[in-house]
């Protein structure tokens, strides 16, 4: 693997506090240093994808990431190997590997770098990448490609959202929470169901002309919220709550922040929109 022409080049990491990792608790993953990179690291990549992670024991979230993938790398059953480089004693690695803070996260496959993500992210987004370098990976002749695996209730969810029937998809998708009350797919399908529960039969031109003619009728402007997000007017949906938001008081102003969050989790989360909504809501509470 050749270094990247801006190798050496300084990286900000000025954001980072002091050391806050326990040096008796032995981190998951292979070790990534000057002389084990070559060595071992890039040979291993021929066997099998690597995942590169830069992490700082100044940094809590990239410490937290760390051990997330170390719990994968075990339910993968050794399909990819985790390896870790602490940026504060091999700058010079983290520099090769062009990172600007942690965590951040790289795949080597056959030797050939691929980005991975540059933020902390929940065990179940990073499942996903994971399955998506294996796929990459096999599509390259090294291992195999995942094995898609639905749950039951994600099934019948599947089914009943295809005939329509929406109450029945409800059911499955609060059913398979009650059984993994953590499973992020469960909680995203639940919430889309509802929206479309809630804006079945509902026109767009109709509602927004209603709310404009009632700008105070709470229940209003959150229907029109939830047909604008279903029509892909997410922009026009965040502003119509903000903006009711900084109108109301008590538990009016509770109900529509509750909506909004709601609907905060139908979005992508590194969509700008929803990084800029996030922070109007946050400078309208405090």
């Amino acid at each position: 693997m050749s270094l990247p022409p801006n190798f050496g080049q300084a990286f900000d990491l000025s954001s980072l506090t002091k050391p806050k990792v326990d040096p008796d608790v032995p981190l998951p993953g292979l070790e990534v240093t000057v002389e084990n990179l070559n060595s071992n690291i890039l040979p291993l990549s021929l066997v099998r994808p690597v995942i590169v992670l830069m992490w700082s024991p100044r940094s809590v979230e990239s410490q937290e990431v760390v051990k997330t993938l170390g719990k994968l790398e075990v339910d993968y059953q050794a399909k990819w190997s985790l390896a870790r480089v602490n940026i504060d004693t091999h700058p010079e690695i983290a520099q090769a590997f062009q990172t600007k803070n942690v965590p951040y996260a790289v795949a080597i496959i056959a030797e050939q770098m691929v980005p991975l993500f540059e933020q902390a992210y929940p065990e179940a987004q990073i499942r996903l990448v994971i399955d998506k370098v294996l796929a990459l990976s096999a599509q390259q002749g090294i291992g195999e490609a995942p094995v898609e695996q639905i749950e039951p209730e994600e099934e019948e969810a599947m089914l009943a959202l295809e005939s329509g029937n929406y109450a029945l998809a409800e059911a499955a998708y609060k059913k398979w929470l009650s059984r993994k009350p953590n499973e992020s797919l469960a909680k995203l399908g639940l919430a889309q169901t509802q929206l479309l529960m809630r804006t079945e039969g509902l026109e767009l031109d109709q509602i927004v002309e209603e709310s404009e003619k009632s700008p105070q009728d709470i229940d209003l402007q959150l229907k029109a919220a939830d047909i604008e997000i279903v029509n892909g007017g997410v922009e026009a949906a965040f502003s119509r709550l903000l903006t009711l938001i900084k109108t109301c008081t008590g538990d009016d102003k509770n109900k529509v922040k509750t909506h909004l969050l709601n609907l905060f989790a139908l979005v992508d989360q590194g969509d700008p929109r929803l990084v800029s909504a996030r922070k109007e809501l946050a400078n309208s509470i405090f």
